[in-house]
């Protein structure tokens, strides 16, 4: 997986977001998300794309005029300098990617002890999490020719076997028009802050299309194929997750679905295909979460080195050899292995939705304020996308108040040990900087 001027096609770089995109984020999230939304679930992940394609547009913008494979962080500098928001709101994202490869994790452990007559709160749940944890990082030490030669055939096999699960949950239903239709009785049963608050879970599984942004550099003709493959790579993901969503819900009522919400196409595959559709489901959830932390601790660990490099973050080798990266490498997968430790599918997804949204209005305001009139990009578009955030998140938090206020503690506490920390640290740069040159 090395990273080369015009390595990456317009074909390439729509795999690169689809892979990412597609598989594991549909295994993890769509059970949290029906729990929210009931039998609107479906329409849930089309509303959560509309979103993530208003935000979709500035990062297309600034890709498009600046294309790099500084990704977010590049767009940060450019909208804010080498500040502290810059500085928090790079980790934030960085954070954020942590926090899905524990979900990920997790939701390997979960799928995995379907094949097992064992209690889904099972203890081997984290254990085969932070087993899987384990495997992916001895796989991204072991270097970029051992990660390409594997991912590739793990995208395929998982986009193939996620496209076959729903095309034949739906086939084998015998539906009609009113079991695509949402039931209207069953909005009586939720606020519509329960649904705002599903819409913000639903907006992770796309957040992966900043993947193809942070490639930028690497794809050819830049400038206008970064915007058409992260187009492209949305609507793909949206025909995807609609069918899967649509074949769970013709195949398990909204009670099975909230039941085995940390399994729920496992639980699917059983009324639809029988035990040999579980395993097969099983399957591809496993290879789909394998090669989604594989892929996730490479990119992650890309972006922190970067940020060292620009000095943004503070580094220790703590006595280590290597590089900077194999360094990151290490720290990503002690942070990832203990939140998989320590919090369940719920909190996980719940923690890293509120990171990413943060982030995400960051880089709105910034690109609005600073880098509209340079990008060309319309004032009204950038303002839609941040005040969008702004509606989900606070609907987000709400109902996290009221129903699991310790993930709302943990999100705080995080985000002002960032943007403390990184205050800290710039100035202490800055000083240092100073006395060097006052020599």
């Amino acid at each position: 997986m090395e990273y080369k001027k015009n390595s990456i096609t317009l074909t390439g770089a729509v795999a690169l977001g689809t892979g990412v995109m597609i598989g594991a984020g549909i295994f993890a999230l769509l059970g949290q998300v029906a729990d929210l939304s009931g039998t609107w679930f479906p329409y849930i992940f089309i509303i959560g794309a509309i979103i993530s394609g208003f935000s979709a547009y500035t990062y297309i913008k600034v890709s498009n005029a600046y294309p790099s494979s500084g990704g977010i962080a590049m767009i940060l500098m450019k909208a804010y300098g080498k500040t502290t928001i810059t500085a928090a709101a790079s980790v934030l994202m960085a954070l954020s990617m942590i926090i899905n490869e524990s979900l990920v994790a997790r939701t390997f452990g979960s799928y995995t002890m379907q094949l097992f007559d064992v209690k889904k709160d099972s203890i081997w749940v984290p254990i085969l999490g932070v087993s899987l944890l384990i495997v992916a990082f001895t796989i991204n030490v072991l270097g970029n020719k051992v990660i390409g030669s594997t991912s590739k055939i793990m995208a395929i096999i998982k986009i193939a076997g996620i496209c076959i699960f729903a095309i034949g949950g739906i086939w084998v239903a015998d539906i009609s028009m009113n079991d695509i239709l949402p039931s209207t009785t069953s909005t009586n049963n939720y606020p519509v802050v329960s649904y705002v608050g599903a819409i913000a879970l639903s907006i992770l599984a796309y957040k992966g299309f900043t993947t193809i942004t942070n490639s930028g550099g690497e794809i050819t003709n830049p400038h206008k194929n970064v915007g058409r493959s992260i187009i492209i790579s949305l609507l793909i993901c949206t025909v995807v997750y609609f069918l899967v969503a649509l074949a769970v819900r013709l195949n398990l009522s909204i009670s099975e679905i909230v039941k085995a919400k940390d399994y729920s196409l496992a639980e699917a595959a059983k009324p639809a295909f029988g035990d040999y559709g579980l395993y097969f489901t099983v399957g591809i959830a496993i290879v789909a979460t394998i090669s989604g932390v594989i892929a996730s601790i490479f990119a992650v660990s890309r972006m922190t080195s970067m940020l060292t490099e620009m000095k943004l973050i503070p580094h220790s080798h703590f006595g280590m050899t290597g590089s900077i990266q194999k360094h990151m490498l290490i720290y990503i997968a002690v942070i990832a292995i203990t939140l998989t430790i320590f919090f369940d599918l719920s909190r996980i997804a719940s923690i890293g939705a509120i990171f990413y949204l943060v982030m995400d209005m960051i880089i709105h305001w910034g690109v609005y304020n600073k880098l509209r009139k340079d990008i060309k990009a319309h004032g009204a578009i950038l303002l839609t996308a941040l005040s969008l955030d702004l509606v989900v998140l606070i609907a987000f938090l709400w109902i996290k108040a009221t129903t699991d206020v310790f993930v709302i503690i943990v999100s705080v506490i995080g985000i002002l040990l960032v943007f403390v920390g990184e205050k800290w640290f710039l100035h202490w740069k800055e000083n240092e900087l100073e006395t060097e040159e006052a020599k």
